[in-house]
């Protein structure tokens, strides 16, 4: 009897063995990447009709998502908008496939960073700068005469603590575009803040991250000389 009740423990040590063994691979295919929907969202749109050439291509994190209406900002201009929310640089060079390759701009709208250093309290400015410098080249490789415009991280009032590593970083952007042709620098950082330093209060939504419209007016004024 003894033997006989070891027997049946070891079954059930064994099914529940192989449970976990075999159970673990599905779980971790159920398992979605990083921005998935998102990702597909997009494909969607493309296969029921893709996107026309020579448009210009914003790229970036939730500031460009969140600017649903952009193309009535810029009614002389046709826009393409695949930015993804809450996406870093990192995000964007692994999605660089989905997001920009795919398509044929006439040019390029880039903002990225803000999330990097936020999600990251390790990062320093430079390694940020980096990443970006890293994205331009691989942008450089596939579009070699495409006009390529960075904007600025901005001075959210929910951020206040990363203001000093975000202007660092810029500032290491704008030089290193400065050596590089076709491209721009648009500093909307200096042009959201008050005389003393701090961001403005009346262009941010209620969560002190995000813009309304009238931040949105900021950045259309400093873009629209700039897009093809």
């Amino acid at each position: 009897m003894k033997n006989l009740n070891l027997l049946q423990l070891n079954k059930k040590l064994l099914y529940s063995f192989l449970f976990v063994i075999f159970s673990v691979p599905l779980m971790a295919q159920d398992k979605k990447p990083d921005y998935w929907e998102d990702i597909q969202k997009f494909k969607q749109q493309d296969s029921i009709a893709m996107p026309k050439p020579n448009q210009i291509l914003f790229i970036g994190s939730s500031s460009f998502t969140k600017w649903t209406d952009v193309q009535d900002y810029f009614p002389k201009h046709k826009i393409l908008n695949r930015a993804f929310g809450g996406s870093t640089l990192k995000d964007v060079i692994y999605r660089a496939d989905d997001v920009i390759f795919k398509y044929q701009p006439n040019q390029i709208v880039i903002y990225f960073g803000e999330n990097d250093l936020a999600y990251d309290s390790t990062l320093y400015p430079a390694q940020v700068a980096e990443r970006f410098f890293q994205l331009f080249t691989m942008i450089r490789s596939k579009y070699k005469k495409i006009p390529v415009i960075y904007v600025s991280m901005k001075p959210s009032p929910s951020r206040k603590n990363l203001m000093a590593k975000y202007n660092v970083a810029n500032v290491m952007i704008k030089n290193f575009l400065a050596s590089k042709r076709k491209t721009r620098f648009i500093d909307v950082y200096h042009h959201m803040l008050m005389p003393d330093g701090t961001p403005l209060d009346d262009i941010f939504t209620e969560d002190k991250l995000h813009m309304n419209a009238k931040g949105y007016k900021i950045w259309q004024k400093l873009l629209k000389p700039y897009l093809k």
